[in-house]
């Protein structure tokens, strides 16, 4: 029964800790027609098969039923908020904390979240 309980609250903070911001994009073709790209929400057509990466830091891929998005930035969940800030940098979709009296040093962060 520990073994149980103990299983249990791992899984539960892996769950915690994994919070994933997916969303799809469901086809909009009829059923029965021939498939080979997929529409975003900007209107833009995407191969079918194809892996793309939005200017938000958003991944993702157009398959048979639609495109599948995910988040793709850590944003950092653990740090002293009070001596340290955190930073986005846009062109690689990461997050770097620094100190705030000293934005050359950087803080330790004791966890990130998806």
């Amino acid at each position: 029964m520990n073994a149980l309980l103990g299983t249990f609250i791992i899984l539960a903070n892996f769950v915690t800790l994994c919070n994933a911001q997916c969303y799809v994009i469901p086809n909009t073709n009829n059923p029965g027609d021939l498939f080979n790209e997929c529409k975003d929400l900007s209107g833009v057509t995407h191969p079918l098969n194809s892996k793309w990466k939005t200017k938000d830091c958003v991944e993702c891929s157009c398959g048979q039923d639609g495109i599948n998005c995910c988040n793709i930035v850590a944003v950092p969940a653990s740090y002293d908020t009070s001596k340290c800030r955190k930073i986005f940098n846009k062109d690689t979709c990461s997050f770097t904390v620094v100190e705030r009296k000293n934005p050359g040093k950087t803080c330790f962060v004791g966890g990130w979240v998806m």
